[in-house]
């Protein structure tokens, strides 16, 4: 029987772990459960930083950014040895189980928890929202959400100095911040793994612009596929436009989270939480697909891939 129930974070912080921490830790308090937070991720758990908590310390976290049990980063989790004193330092602790909310990292480790015959159930929330076992992350609407309010502030700027502007946003291997964001923004392009950089045609683009007096572009770049300012020095030999860059890093991970993210937090934390005390012994992961709770084994999530939304290419491509 499930009697204690731990939460840690871990990964890149996102808008909304707060909210799916206090829905976590109000759901098990209901159903007459102990609960626990671990400070600092996995590597808080390796040393220790256990601490029970009562509904008090839910109290006005609901529309915090980040998390208040902050996220570490310890790349030797998947040791043996280091894992192996993860378990012990549960047992001690007598939790009966862990809820991670956190990214694709996240989840091997509870994965590897998992595989040593630990308990646990993993709560997508990551900015890129690029986990294969859910349509949407928690975090992901409020990262977009920012990205378009600094875009939009940018186009005042950017047409009074009739400029191309390339923005570079987060999302790694997973070009959803872009493409929601170009398609959000009428971009006049974006550049992405789904989507990647064809110069001439973009070059052509920007010089029609150009020539019929359009004051102003904006270009949408995914980090880490090419150096934006090398690109901005193209635009301005190939098109006749001033080029600037914008990039806008961890800005994207902070900010209140929207009233979609919450809800989306309380969906899944709740359905965690459920899931530890219907299915005793089964690690899982939750997820949304096609707008209703969904959990998959948590081997299995972990294979999952990530999958781009349906016909986004295709409805940029006839819109830009």
């Amino acid at each position: 029987m499930i009697r204690k129930i731990a939460i840690l974070t871990s990964g890149g912080d996102a808008p909304g772990m707060n909210a799916a921490l206090r829905v976590c830790i109000r759901a098990g308090l209901y159903y007459g459960k102990e609960m626990y937070v671990i400070y600092d991720g996995f590597r808080g758990l390796v040393e220790g930083d256990i601490h029970q908590v009562n509904k008090d310390f839910t109290q006005d976290i609901i529309n915090r950014g980040g998390t208040i049990i902050r996220s570490a980063r310890l790349p030797e989790f998947k040791e043996p040895e280091v894992l192996k004193k993860a378990v012990d330092i549960l047992t001690d602790f007598e939790i009966d189980a862990l809820i991670g909310i956190g990214g694709d990292g996240t989840f091997r480790g509870l994965n590897d928890l998992a595989k040593m015959g630990f308990t646990c159930v993993g709560i997508p929330a990551t900015i890129d929202n690029d986990v294969g076992s859910t349509d949407e992350t928690i975090g992901f609407s409020t990262a977009l959400n920012t990205i378009c309010e600094c875009i939009d502030k940018l186009k005042d700027t950017s047409s009074s100095h009739q400029r191309c502007s390339l923005v570079e946003v987060m999302g790694r291997h997973c070009g959803d911040l872009a493409m929601y964001a170009a398609l959000a923004e009428g971009a006049e392009g974006v550049i992405c793994v789904e989507h990647p950089l064809h110069e001439d045609k973009l070059f052509k683009k920007l010089r029609k612009m150009k020539a019929q007096n359009k004051n102003h572009a904006i270009i949408i770049v995914s980090e880490n596929l090419l150096d934006i300012n090398e690109l901005a020095k193209k635009v301005e030999e190939e098109t006749g436009f001033t080029a600037r860059t914008e990039v806008l890093g961890r800005l994207q991970r902070g900010g209140s989270p929207t009233a979609h993210d919450r809800i989306l937090a309380a969906r899944l934390g709740s359905a965690a939480v459920d899931l530890l005390l219907n299915n005793e012994g089964n690690s899982k992961i939750v997820g949304m697909k096609n707008n209703a709770v969904v959990n998959y084994p948590i081997e299995e999530a972990v294979a999952m891939k990530h999958q781009p939304t349906h016909g986004l290419r295709d409805l940029i491509d006839m819109l830009q």
